[in-house]
This record gives C-alpha cells, structure tokens and sequence, in this order.
C-alpha cells in the first residue's frame, strides 16, 4: 500500500513536503478496483476529470489525489484516505512516495478527483468485481 508519513489512529498523516500549491489528500485502494474506478470515471457518461493518481512499486495499489479535508469524512470500505495537516502532500512532478510512479501524472485540466464521484465510482466497481467474481 501507499504509505505517506506516521500512523495516526486510523488514518496516516502525510508529512512529505512538496512543492507550492494546495495541500492535498491521498485515497488508497486495491489495484484493482482502483483501475476499473479510473476506466468508470474516464468512459462514463459524464466523463468525469480524474486526477492524478499513483501506483505503488508492485502496482498493489493506487492513489487517487483529492482534495484537502477529504479524510475527516471518509469511510468507503476497502479504501484508506491519507490526511494532510496544511504541510504535506502537494502536487509533485515526481511521484511523492518513494517506489511509486504516475499512473495518471499531474495534469493542468484536472488537478485532483472530486471525492464525491470517486466514492460513486469505487462502490460501482466493488460491485462490478463482486459480480465478476461471483460468475467463476
């Protein structure tokens, strides 16, 4: 998994300083589900922006990049949400976490995903996969 900084209860504060710019939330999820939420939120009928988002050195995870805040309300099982404290994770050109590449890498016309639309598109593909899975 992505890990960014020290455990705190049950979330991880991210503490990597970055260059200028908002500090930023990570979501981590399995590799899986993560791709088939990027495939949801890129083909979907509205074609939602989706930020930048990380893998980690043996892809058994990504990291979809939020907004700032997004950790103190999130609760989407099989995720974990990585909060900043003002000081952490900003929007690097390198990836942040020692290991990990850009799955999708920082772009102008979408700077990070709306938490929102990605909770509707992680429940979609959990469901997606549990469905998949049930027809073996």
């Amino acid at each position: 998994m992505l890990h960014l900084g020290r455990e705190t209860g049950s979330r991880t504060t991210a503490t990597t300083p970055g260059p200028a710019g908002p500090p930023l939330d990570l979501v981590t999820v399995p590799a899986r589900q993560g791709l088939e939420a990027v495939d949801i939120l890129r083909r979907g009928r509205y074609q939602e922006a989706v930020g930048p988002v990380l893998h980690d050195g043996t892809c058994d995870t990504l990291g979809f990049l939020v907004p700032p805040g997004t950790a103190d309300g999130w609760d989407v099982p099989g995720s974990a949400c990585t909060r900043t404290d003002g000081r952490g994770l900003r929007i690097p050109t390198e990836p942040p976490v020692s290991g990990s590449g850009w799955l999708l890498p920082p772009a102008e016309d979408a700077p990070v995903t709306d938490p929102a639309v990605l909770r509707a598109a992680l429940d979609q593909a959990a469901r997606l996969i549990e469905a998949a899975d049930s027809c073996r």
